[in-house]
């Protein structure tokens, strides 16, 4: 009987440890997802907010910034591969965007290194890498 209940436990613990990475895991999927569908809608503003806490207070998007964002549509958002792990709780992923200047209708292309951190004590994933750059060449 002894012997039956420490399996079960043991089969419980690792089942629900599964469950717990699954979670994480889909998780993750639903914020790239919705951060992907915010950048290709342009608002900038609004993906500021998927940013890691702690460094958007230590490091806000200046009103500049937020300025040239606006001077961008986003007509390609090309996620590649999707992401990598990188550590424990952290993954990367490089995306290509496609930029449209809205003056001059010009496009061009810009790589975004993103790195993602999931924080355990609030069960969320936050980007610490900061929006895209939209000024590099």
């Amino acid at each position: 009987m002894r012997r039956t209940l420490s399996l079960f436990a043991a089969s419980s613990f690792l089942l629900l440890s599964g469950c717990a990475t699954t979670q994480r895991s889909d998780l993750l999927t639903d914020t790239l997802t919705a951060y992907g569908s915010t950048v290709r809608w342009g608002d900038f503003a609004s993906a500021e907010q998927f940013i890691d806490p702690t460094i958007r207070n230590a490091h806000p998007v200046s009103k500049m910034d937020l300025a040239r964002y606006q001077q961008v549509q986003v007509s390609e958002y090309d996620a590649g591969d999707g992401p990598v792990p990188d550590g424990e709780n952290q993954v990367k992923q490089t995306v290509h965007v496609n930029l449209v200047n809205v003056h001059t209708q010009s496009e061009r292309s810009i790589i975004d290194h993103q790195t993602w951190h999931y924080d355990e004590k609030s069960k969320h994933w936050w980007l610490t890498s900061g929006l895209p750059d939209i000024t590099q060449e």
